[in-house]
């Protein structure tokens, strides 16, 4: 119970305190460890482990940012810039359409669209995998770790090679013409004086771009559903191909960011053979740990 209760607390006061972050990093880590031992399996212990799961990550991967002057020494910012300009024919994606599709003056009905579904995406693949355990709580375990794999991966990048989105290197002279931020755009209005807050809460890392963890986790979440039906599967890769259009639309990711996440997706399916018998092996350990709490 040490181990839940430090990984909800610590991740909380952790600047008040100036506790190093490996340490509050450990706290989170182990918190679904210890979630399995103390509790026998159920449906809603394995939704709690993910839970768990997601919650270090969001921590761990806003704890770079914490000393953002010393994350800025390290910050990648031109590399996409020229890769995208030459899958543009000389031409950012993102300016492109921004051209071709947005308007002058106030937002219109598919700017606030398209910045729905960029919001939809904190909740979508958690949906996805409610549907898997609701449906077939068999396939649950693989999925999630699946899921979880591609966010731990994705965490591990923005740690190693922090990128810059492209409005940030839009609004700091990188590109040469600004990038709109077209969620700000739609935000601001819609949400009057609570948007600073949400705009805070969503900006945890703004450096933690590549990949794109929006798109890879949301076509990851199609795969698995496709698995379930082809109804299931329709529904995600429909969101999942409508939110990598959004992305670039926004402003939020380059496509080289897209491309990378499909790319980590592609990794995580093919190397999910070679992890599982590890996987099993931890599974187990800590199945007898669990029967030692117990008793």
């Amino acid at each position: 119970m040490g181990s839940l209760a430090a990984a909800a607390t610590l991740p909380l006061v952790r600047k008040r305190l100036r506790i190093p972050p490996p340490v509050t990093t450990a706290a989170v880590a182990s918190a679904p460890f210890a979630l399995a031992v103390l509790r026998p399996r159920t449906r809603a212990r394995d939704a709690g482990i993910f839970a768990l799961q997601m919650w270090a990550f969001t921590v761990v991967h806003e704890l770079p940012y914490d000393d953002p002057e010393r994350l800025r020494e390290r910050l990648k910012v031109r590399y996409p810039i020229q890769v995208d300009r030459a899958l543009g024919c000389g031409e950012l994606p993102t300016h492109r359409l921004q051209r071709t599709f947005s308007r002058s003056g106030p937002v219109g009905a598919r700017d606030v669209f398209l910045t729905i579904v960029h919001w939809a995406w904190f909740l979508e693949p958690h949906a996805a995998l409610l549907w898997i355990i609701l449906r077939n709580e068999e396939r649950f375990p693989r999925s999630a770790r699946q899921m979880a794999a591609a966010f731990d991966l994705g965490c591990v990048t923005y740690m190693l090679v922090p990128t810059a989105p492209p409005w940030w290197a839009g609004e700091n002279g990188y590109i040469g013409r600004p990038v709109r931020r077209i969620m700000v755009e739609v935000g601001e209005p819609m949400w009057g004086s609570a948007w600073p807050k949400m705009y805070e809460s969503l900006g945890g890392n703004p450096w933690a771009a590549m990949p794109s963890l929006h798109f890879a986790t949301s076509v990851l979440a199609a795969l698995l559903l496709a698995e379930m039906g082809s109804d299931a599967g329709a529904a995600g890769w429909g969101y999942a191909l409508t939110l990598g259009f959004a992305l670039v639309y926004l402003g939020e990711h380059y496509v080289v960011d897209l491309l990378v996440g499909g790319a980590l997706v592609a990794l995580i399916r093919r190397g999910e053979p070679l992890v599982a018998p590890i996987a099993e092996r931890v599974s187990r350990g800590v199945q007898r740990l669990e029967r030692l709490a117990a008793g």
